[in-house]
């Protein structure tokens, strides 16, 4: 795993993070609306001078007719038209779109009629060039005429050219909006899902003490008894245990070492209530990983179903756990025995269940989990990328 396969993009990142709805305001909203036509009629008009040698007046009057004519059409299919996509099926939803734009080259074509016969009322045309009369030509024609499939037909790649820059401009903002509303609601999801799991945590925590509270003290009971030096010891294990699980296990990350002391003092305690303890081995990290912060307690279901489940064998009990930290790569390795017999100790269980959402959840792509599950022996391998 490296740190370009586990990063978000930079965009993918700043879109997430784009609080759309507090900068789209209606105010906002105005002025990106009144900044795209503004622009439009500008370079419009610089075009009617330059290209077709227009007057001022003519220019202006030109600019007003196609930005009024492509204003018209714009809005009546984003805000009356568009929004009935969304109750569609998907072929339903084809055939109303290509009805939707023959409509709407039909309406380009009446409102740009209308738009010239209001000027020939107010006595307004093309004195010279290129465009002399064009006014008056296209008010002259019958209506039948100037919106026939014929005339469409002949003005679609017109129509096409005209509407194009903002319907590719408005909905490339409509997938921007839709886009950043679901990351809003995935994150809203997942920080569901996490504080699902920190209950799920803190459950774990509350089902660890009693259970393990009882088999500790019936250790320490009897070492007491033998008046065993190591007692002095467990009960410094355990307090330190209780410590981490009560107070300091309460957060989203916890330097490694504080999880490494938790897992080497439960693990000790553990291993008091075996005889035979030259195959019970821990191996950890022989230097300090204070730097290194990781989710609390993610291990501890593994560790406790090994002890639960494991050292049954009677010809070769066996548990061994051995954690690394590989170029900034947490690596838990832990094998134990099991009886042949043995069907409750599934990969499925309810508490490794939490644990493979825990990691799903804090470490998405971040992580690797492999667990084997076989008659005689259960191994658990996780991986987890800590930069």
């Amino acid at each position: 795993m490296t740190r370009k396969e586990t990063s978000k993009g930079y965009f993918y990142t700043k879109i997430e993070h784009f609080d759309f709805e507090k900068f789209y305001t209606k105010k906002m909203r105005f002025s990106l609306h009144f900044l795209m036509w503004s622009v439009f009629g500008i370079l419009l008009m610089i075009t009617y001078q330059l290209a077709y040698h227009l007057t001022f007046f003519e220019a202006l009057m030109m600019t007003v007719r196609m930005t009024s004519v492509n204003m018209s059409v714009f809005y009546i299919f984003f805000y009356l038209i568009f929004p009935k996509f969304i109750y569609l099926n998907r072929f339903n939803s084809i055939i109303y779109l290509l009805l939707s734009c023959i409509f709407c080259g039909f309406l380009w074509l009446f409102v740009t009629y209308f738009f010239s016969k209001l000027y020939v009322l107010l006595g307004i045309d093309i004195s010279s060039g290129e465009l002399k009369g064009v006014i008056s030509m296209s008010a002259n024609q019958p209506l039948r005429e100037a919106i026939s499939p014929k005339r469409l037909l002949s003005q679609a790649m017109i129509i096409f050219a005209n509407l194009s820059p903002f319907f590719f401009f408005k909905l490339l903002f409509e997938i921007f909006r839709v886009y950043n509303r679901v990351l809003k609601i995935q994150k809203q999801k997942a920080s569901l899902e996490i504080e699902k799991i920190n209950i799920e945590r803190d459950f774990l925590k509350a089902q660890l003490n009693p259970h393990f509270l009882f088999n500790t003290l019936n250790n320490l009971y009897g070492l007491t008894i033998k008046k065993d030096d190591t007692a002095p010891e467990m009960i410094l294990n355990l307090s330190e245990i209780m410590s981490y699980t009560l107070y300091e296990s309460d957060t989203d990350k916890v330097q490694l070492s504080k999880e490494l002391t938790f897992v080497q003092n439960y693990f000790e305690l553990e291993k008091m209530r075996y005889p035979n303890k030259e195959n019970i081995t821990l191996e950890l990290p022989n230097y300090d990983c204070s730097s290194f912060m990781i989710a609390p307690l993610l291990t501890f279901t593994f560790i406790e179903n090994a002890f639960k489940y494991g050292l049954k064998n009677k010809k070769n009990p066996f548990l061994h756990l051995k954690i690394e930290l590989k170029n900034n790569v947490f690596v838990f390795h832990l094998q134990n025995d099991k009886m042949i017999e043995e069907m409750s100790h599934k990969a499925g269980g309810i508490g490794t269940e939490n644990a493979k959402k825990r990691l799903q959840l804090l470490y998405p792509s971040m992580h690797h989990l492999t667990i084997h599950d076989k008659e005689t022996i259960f191994k658990v391998k996780l991986m987890i990328d800590l930069n």
